[in-house]
């Protein structure tokens, strides 16, 4: 061997040692899932289509990813795998049987949004814009999975509500005077949510706790408006002073970078330059709703939750 190439060789085995310091032998031995695993990830039990574990974006939905759903749907085997996708992602917002919480109720045979599969695949890969619904980081082929659990949730029994309805609808529109605050089908005041279809979107659970403790269930988005009516996503309530000392209180009905629109609890509508504000304060976790747990008698709070409840759209009550 000649001595100019004996001097490359051993001058570049060290950097084949060093290269060989940098691979893990536990990897080679495992398979390229081992260190993925390693790392304790809850879904490591879901399996991965070709391609990247996590920030692969959201997998086109067609046909075939609907059908291998329902396969899912109908396999007990399969459907815990997306039961462990659910508890990871899904339990803060939407309760641990979807029952609801600060987001809507799962444990219905319809939902108001995700009427068909693709609707329903669209929303767990990519949220819903402009609301607390995220996108969420999911496992390449894993979208199946948690959407097929969700459709099972549905066929969970219906929450016994004990109550009058009846009685529920006198209260709502007497005692309680909820429409000087809340619309349904189109009349009252929109300073709170609208509860034409409450009873689809929110559990029996969440509406008592909201009229006994209505600030535990105020949503912590400040996120302006929602993408399917323009109104406040959130109903924010915000505190405004302007240079010129008026102080104004109310919620937020609209917002941009340079102005905000509130409501105030006379249904006044106020619009500012925020230029024109000295303080502007967006109370995350306040609601002006009053708290209810001194006027109603446990079986009054019965009644009207079970009133809220029967709330499902135009033929409510019926």
């Amino acid at each position: 061997m000649q001595p100019r190439i004996l001097c490359i060789l051993l001058a570049l085995a060290p950097l084949s040692v060093v290269a060989q310091d940098h691979i893990d032998p536990n990897a080679q031995k495992a398979g390229p899932g081992a260190a993925q695993a390693k790392g304790g990830d809850r879904t490591a039990g879901v399996p991965a289509a070709a391609g990247p574990a996590r920030g692969g974006g959201a997998e086109p939905i067609n046909a075939q990813m609907i059908a291998r759903m329902n396969t899912i749907l109908n396999d007990p085997a399969e459907l815990a795998k997306g039961k462990l996708s659910f508890e990871n992602h899904c339990v803060g917002c939407h309760g641990p049987k979807g029952e609801g919480s600060r987001g809507p109720t799962l444990a219905q045979p319809k939902l108001p949004r995700a009427k068909t599969d693709e609707n329903l695949l669209q929303i767990v890969q990519r949220g819903i814009p402009n609301t607390e619904m995220p996108s969420v980081r999911l496992k390449t082929g894993e979208a199946a999975y948690l959407a097929a659990y969700v459709r099972a949730l549905g066929k969970l029994p219906v929450e016994p509500v004990p109550g009058n309805p009846k009685k529920g609808e006198e209260l709502f529109n007497t005692k309680g005077a909820c429409m000087t605050c809340h619309t349904r089908q189109g009349q009252g005041m929109a300073i709170g949510p609208d509860l034409t279809e409450i009873g689809l979107r929110r559990s029996p659970t969440f509406l008592r706790r909201s009229i006994v403790e209505p600030g535990a269930e105020v949503p912590q988005s400040f996120s302006p408006t929602n993408a399917d009516t323009g109104l406040p996503a959130n109903f924010l309530f915000i505190r405004a002073k302007t240079k010129a000392g008026k102080d104004v209180a109310g919620v937020r009905v609209n917002e941009n970078t340079f102005s905000i629109q509130l409501r105030d609890l006379t249904g006044a509508i106020y619009s500012f330059q925020k230029a024109d504000l000295a303080e502007l304060h967006k109370d995350k976790g306040m609601s002006p709703m009053p708290v209810y747990a001194a006027v109603f008698s446990p079986s009054e709070l019965d009644d009207l939750v079970a009133y809220l409840v029967s709330l499902k759209g135009t033929d409510d009550g019926a």
